[in-house]
This record gives structure tokens, sequence and C-alpha cells, in this order.
């Protein structure tokens, strides 16, 4: 997901989207520590994406005191 897509998103949803996130990228570290995955890079995959959310989240957070 780009920047871009994050942006018009609202608040709601992008937390929505990060739990969401975060459970999936908890289930396959579980999943590739019991057997390999087939791509692993998908790990580091959905690990940038949580960390794209919350950034998003944390400027909308810091814009909204100023």
């Amino acid at each position: 997901m780009k920047k871009e897509d994050l942006r018009e998103l609202t608040d709601k949803e992008l937390r929505d989207r990060l739990e969401v996130a975060e459970k999936e990228y908890t289930q396959l570290k579980i999943q590739h520590s019991i057997s390999p995955l087939d791509n692993p890079a998908k790990i580091t995959l959905d690990r940038r994406n949580i960390a794209r959310l919350k950034t998003e989240i944390r400027a909308r957070e810091l814009n909204n005191k100023q």
C-alpha cells in the first residue's frame, strides 16, 4: 500500500487495517517458525506495511495537536 492510498483513508479505517495487519503478521511468523514459508519475503513486506500504517497514524496525531 502506498502513502497516497493511506492518506485517503479515515482514522478509523487506518486503525482497523493496522489491527488486521498485525494479526496477519503474527500468524505468518508463527507459521514460519513451524515450517518454512514459500515466500519468506512476505514477512518483510508485512512489517513494512505495518510501519507505514503506524507512521501515517502518528503523523495525523501530530497534525491534530498543532
